[in-house]
Parts: C-alpha cells; sequence; structure tokens
C-alpha cells in the first residue's frame, strides 16, 4: 500500500506542470509577436495540387456559368419578343448584335487603347488612393483627436457622387489626365479609409495587452498586432475601392476627348450606337470584376494566419 503511494506521489513530482491561463496567454502573444517558422521541407506542386478540391471548383464555375447563361437566354427573349412592361426592350441591342459590334471592335487598335488608357488610369488613381487610405485610415484608428479631425471632411465628401466632381476637376487640375485620374483616385479612397479605420479599431484589446506584458514596445506592437488584425478589413477596402474606381472612371472620362473606355460607352451614346454601348458597359464590367480578383489574391497572402487559425 505504501509502495502504490509513493509511486503515485511520484509520477505527480515528475508530471509536467499544467499549463495557467496566463501561460496560455503569452503563448498567443508570443505566436502573435514573432513570425511564423518555416516549414522545414516546402511541400512540391504535386502535394499542392492534390490538396485542391477540383470537384468542387468545377461545381462552382459550373452553378456561375450556367447562371450567366439564363441571363443571356433571357435578354435574348426580352429583345427578341420586345418585351415592354415597365422595363421596354425595343432599343434595347440583343447578344448577338453586342457580339457582332464587339467581335468587330477587338480588331481594331484603337479599341485596345481605349482600354490601356483606361487601365492606366485606374492604377494611377488606386495606387494613390491606396499609400493616402490605409495611412490615413491607421491614423484615425489609432488616434482619436486625427479621427475627430478628420472624419467630418471624409462624411462631407463622401456622398458627392464623380460625376458632381468633374466641373471643379476641370478648374483644380491643369489637365483634363489629371483631372480624371482625380475623380479616379476620389472613388477608391473613400472605401479603403473606413475600412481600414474599422479594421484597426477592432484590433482584440487583449492581444494588445499581452504584448504590453511582454515588454512589447508600441511600434513592434504596431507592426505584429495590429496591422495583422486590421488585414482583413484593409482588403475588403481594397476589393471595393477597386470596383468603385472604375464605377468613377465613366464620369471622369466624360471630361476626356480622345481615349478611354468610359469615352468609348459615352461617344456611342452619343451617337445614338445602341451596341457600342452596351460592348462599353461590359468590358467595363469584365475589367472591374478582373482588377477586383487581381486584389483579392494579392492580399490573400496577406491572409493565410485566417486559414490556419480555423
Amino acid at each position: 500500500m505504501q509502495i502504490s503511494n509513493l509511486a503515485v506521489a511520484s509520477e505527480k513530482e515528475n508530471a509536467p506542470p499544467e499549463p495557467s491561463a496566463s501561460s496560455e496567454l503569452n503563448a498567443a502573444a508570443h505566436a502573435v509577436l514573432e513570425p511564423a517558422e518555416v516549414e522545414s521541407a516546402p511541400d512540391t506542386v504535386l502535394a499542392r495540387l492534390r490538396t485542391v478540391d477540383f470537384a468542387g471548383l468545377a461545381r462552382s464555375w459550373g452553378v456561375s456559368l450556367a447562371s450567366l447563361a439564363v441571363g443571356v437566354l433571357l435578354w435574348h427573349l426580352a429583345c427578341e419578343y420586345r418585351f415592354d412592361f415597365f422595363i421596354r426592350f425595343e432599343n434595347v441591342p440583343a447578344p448577338l448584335v453586342v457580339i457582332e459590334a464587339f467581335v468587330k471592335h477587338i480588331q481594331t487598335e484603337k479599341f485596345y487603347i481605349h482600354i490601356l488608357v483606361s487601365m492606366q488610369r485606374i492604377l494611377i488613381g488606386f495606387a494613390a488612393a491606396t499609400l493616402i487610405g490605409i495611412a490615413l485610415g491607421v491614423v484615425m484608428g489609432r488616434s482619436r483627436l486625427a479621427r475627430n479631425v478628420v472624419i467630418p471632411y471624409i462624411e462631407v465628401l463622401r456622398p458627392i457622387p464623380a460625376v458632381a466632381w468633374i466641373p471643379l476637376a476641370i478648374l483644380m487640375w491643369p489637365t483634363e489626365e489629371s483631372s480624371i485620374i482625380y475623380i479616379t483616385f476620389l472613388g477608391a479612397l473613400f472605401p479603403i479609409v473606413l475600412n481600414t479605420v474599422h479594421g484597426v479599431e477592432q484590433t482584440p484589446e487583449v492581444l494588445v495587452r499581452a504584448a504590453q506584458s511582454l515588454g512589447a514596445s508600441s511600434v513592434h506592437i504596431f507592426w505584429h498586432v495590429v496591422v495583422p488584425g486590421a488585414l482583413p478589413s484593409i482588403a475588403t477596402g481594397l476589393a471595393i475601392g477597386m470596383g468603385v474606381s472604375w464605377f468613377s472612371l465613366l464620369a471622369g472620362e466624360i471630361i476626356s476627348g480622345q481615349y478611354g473606355i468610359g469615352y468609348f460607352t459615352w461617344n456611342a451614346y452619343s451617337l445614338i450606337n445602341y451596341p457600342d454601348i452596351v460592348v462599353g458597359m461590359l468590358v467595363i464590367g469584365a475589367l472591374g470584376t478582373l482588377s477586383t480578383q487581381a486584389v483579392r489574391m494579392i492580399t490573400k497572402p496577406l491572409l493565410s494566419w485566417q486559414r490556419k487559425s480555423r
């Protein structure tokens, strides 16, 4: 009996101590503050391909393509039978007419110039909005004084539509090109700023206190706790801002007299060329979708920690 008691006592003495709540919190803080260890043996391409759910991707793409096919079919039927009930399809070009106009335009060099000029304007305006918007949003999220100073300007300027900026943009900027980029910049700026502010404000306070208890400085807390915590909201703001920038581009390119897919669409409206109007609209929609997907692909590696924590 005594021997068994001694054995139990020795097992308790040799057993590792149970982790306390404070030690778990410190470990979580170290995981946030310290970079993740790089795997010793990187996964091969074959191993990565095995993890891809090709069946799920096929189903997803199949549903999306089927949905688009149904939409095009309804569009064709509405034009074929001249649907007229609140919405009139008498003068709306049919899908085959639009495809014919699109095929004709892609065989000309000028059409690609329109697209490239618009993409250049989007990239410049969106890049400027990203740099200024994230910096301004981080400062506003960390400083109540900065937020109280800047937020009135944002709330007053944000509801103003892009079309209303055209006369003032012409007066403010020396060239038409800079005016168009400015309007595109405004379209992307406000979603980026507001989503960045939201992300910074939603940083869990427990992580900040844990980092402080471990002796982390304010700079380390900012870079290793606040910024990673705000990245999901920042990525959402960038995706929304890219879409709004394309929306604003059409308004900005109204003042351009030469090139741009927005100018192409507006010029088709002026010439009462209905197929080209739809071609311009669909091209803007396609470019906006591809641009937004590109933004999401660029920001996806920065959010890999979310998938690991689930």
